[in-house]
């Protein structure tokens, strides 16, 4: 033995003695370092600097994305990229061959040091591409950065999989809302790390002048974060309805508990600029970002927040917790996509609507109205396109128009498996129910087969379940709604509801007079009862309600705050008639009509449908 020992001992020795005589290799790196810098923006664009890994490839390909989860469309961010360059550790040039809109290759990749490159913004150039605007950029020196990070930062092509730590250089006036923790205590640099490529694209960071608030539900923190930029909302003026909308989707959600910090970032568009049109979310793991109007009123802001929040935050079920090998491992420049659209998006709405009559902030009435403006909008489609083959192509042209019905149709789906399964177990269990064992099954980090999913929800519900989703989710039978509705006592009938003061249907009581501006009630019609009652006349003149003067430039917002009146509301109408100002007071008195609509009438399905909404 102590031979042994001494004859490894030697040829340590010699091998160490060789090695020594020998230049030292370079210490292999298996990180990507980026550095972005929002302090010295340069014509409205943003520099980027990559600090590369280490190649043994005589060629790296570095990409920007085509395309990113959450909006399946072909969006080609490289199209934003300017100057782009590589550089060798002496700070020399290395060839550099774009191969499309989004790739370059870079030569003698061995000696590959960096990269830069020169960024611009989408919002205020959105006339020119077709990318959504919550997935877009902003870059507004010293006022704001919306960092949808696909948009800023690309991988090299293989090296997907190894840590990213990005630190951002921004003004001190200026703070990054994100999900992220920031590991570097000064306030003009921001450090985050990430374990991969797609957590950082995860993570948006929204910079602006701090308005934020924060509050915890169940352990998770919620952060809210807005960049008003004419100072109209804080985020004070939006946060008491969002937490109490986020705490009735975590009693709704029970033990669903994905992350410990969610961060809604709200940027509010100035619609007298180039600035960003497309009003919406996208989902993240841990956040959301929102562009909404800046000229909505709060009313209808906070009802469309509502809707959208609650969407993206119902994510955190699906696909975070419950999606397929081509979710785990997306390929943000030739990606496959998966057969289930109908689970990702059509469950994720679906909660999002059903949460609210189960938690009590709509009635069942309001319920009802929205699946059946589902199913009208669905039938639009064709309805006997197989939904897993719509989801798998996607992308391509014959099916790319199908992706709103992801909306309607699949949020039909969820509601006929979770009306279904009410049935089959006499109220005990739902789709909810059937989420929490999916995402027990598998969980965040343990992707599912594609071909598998269905029989795996068979087996951990019901043989009527699997026969449904292979009937009308994979086959091309169309849904027969009535059939699902009766089963909770639901059908189709007149119900009454209020009128608009300013529309009868689709058609106004107003209209424009083109030489003013103003706000005219049409001459020579019926009027509403409404404005019978408060003394409005066919020609009058509407100057304000209120005490908010309208015209052409804000007749949406007199339309949308109308919406929200309630019955004897008090109410003051400003107008003119023949060229005389007055005022009109009263209360008020909205009419009711007759319109077709779903509504309870079984009783002896009062248990099943109380399970359903309630349970």
């Amino acid at each position: 033995m102590k031979k042994l020992i001494c004859t490894l001992a030697m040829a340590v020795m010699v091998m160490s003695c060789k090695t020594a005589q020998q230049p030292q290799a370079a210490t292999a790196v298996n990180d990507v370092k980026v550095a972005i810098d929002l302090k010295n923006v340069k014509d409205d664009k943003v520099m980027v600097t990559i600090m590369a890994p280490t190649f043994t490839t005589e060629t790296a390909t570095f990409h920007i994305p085509k395309i990113i989860p959450g909006t399946y469309s072909e969006d080609d961010y490289g199209k934003f990229i300017e100057d782009f360059k590589a550089y060798d550790a002496k700070g020399n040039l290395l060839a550099v061959n774009k191969t499309d809109d989004n790739s370059w290759q870079i030569s003698n990749a061995k000696t590959l040091a960096k990269v830069t490159y020169w960024v611009n913004d989408t919002y205020d150039v959105e006339g020119t591409h077709e990318i959504f605007s919550p997935a877009g950029t902003n870059i507004a020196a010293n006022e704001n950065f919306m960092l949808n990070t696909h948009g800023f930062v690309g991988y090299f092509q293989g090296k997907g999989e190894i840590p990213y730590t990005v630190t951002v250089s921004h003004p001190a006036t200026l703070w990054g809302a994100t999900s992220l923790t920031d590991t570097d205590p000064s306030n003009e640099q921001d450090v985050f790390t990430t374990s991969r490529y797609a957590e950082l694209v995860d993570n948006p960071i929204m910079y602006s002048k701090p308005d934020y608030t924060t509050f915890t539900v169940d352990g998770m923190e919620i952060l809210i974060s807005v960049y008003s930029p004419n100072g109209t909302y804080t985020a004070k003026d939006i946060t008491p309805e969002m937490e109490t909308m986020m705490r009735a989707q975590k009693k709704f959600l029970g033990p669903f508990n994905t992350t410990k910090k969610y961060s809604v970032l709200l940027y509010l568009s100035d619609m007298k600029k180039p600035d960003a049109k497309g009003f919406g979310a996208l989902e993240h793991t841990t956040s959301t970002t929102v562009v909404m109007p800046e000229m909505m009123p709060k009313a209808q802001l906070v009802e469309q927040l509502k809707d959208v929040v609650s969407h993206e935050f119902f994510h955190i079920v699906t696909p975070l917790s419950i999606h397929s090998n081509e979710i785990q491992y997306f390929d943000y420049n030739t990606p496959k996509m998966s057969e289930h659209l109908w689970m990702y998006e059509g469950v994720t709405e679906y909660f999002a609507n059903l949460f609210q009559v189960n938690q009590g902030l709509i009635d069942e009435d309001e319920f009802y109205t929205r699946m059946e403006e589902k199913i009208e909008t669905a039938r639009r489609f064709d309805d006997k396109m197989p939904f897993t083959k719509m989801s798998k192509n996607i992308l391509d042209k014959q099916y790319k128009d199908s992706y709103y019905n992801v909306y309607q149709k699949g949020a039909l789906i969820a509601m006929c498996i979770d009306i279904q399964m009410r049935e089959s177990s006499n109220g005990q269990r739902g789709i909810l129910s059937l989420m929490q064992a999916l995402s027990k099954e598998y969980g965040n980090n343990r992707p599912f087969n594609d071909n598998e999913l269905f029989a795996k929800i068979t087996a951990l519900t019901y043989p009527e379940i699997g026969e449904f989703l292979n009937k009308y989710v994979a086959g091309d039978t169309p849904i027969p709604y009535d059939v699902y509705f009766a089963k909770v006592g639901v059908k189709k009938g007149t119900v009454k509801k209020p009128s608009n003061p300013f529309l009868k249907g689709e058609t106004p009581y107003i209209t424009i007079n083109p030489s003013t501006k103003e706000i005219v009630v049409l001459p020579g019609i019926e009027l509403s009862g409404f404005m019978k009652k408060i003394g409005l006349k066919n020609g009058d003149t509407i100057l304000s309600i209120n005490g908010t003067a309208y015209n052409l430039d804000n007749i949406y917002e007199m339309i949308m705050s109308s919406m929200e009146w309630k019955e004897n509301d008090p109410i003051t109408i400003q107008i003119k008639r023949n060229n005389k100002e007055q005022t009109l007071k009263g209360k008020v008195s909205l009419s009711m009509e007759d319109v077709e609509g779903l509504h309870f009438t079984d009783a002896s399905k009062a248990k099943i449908k109380e399970a359903w909404l309630k349970g």
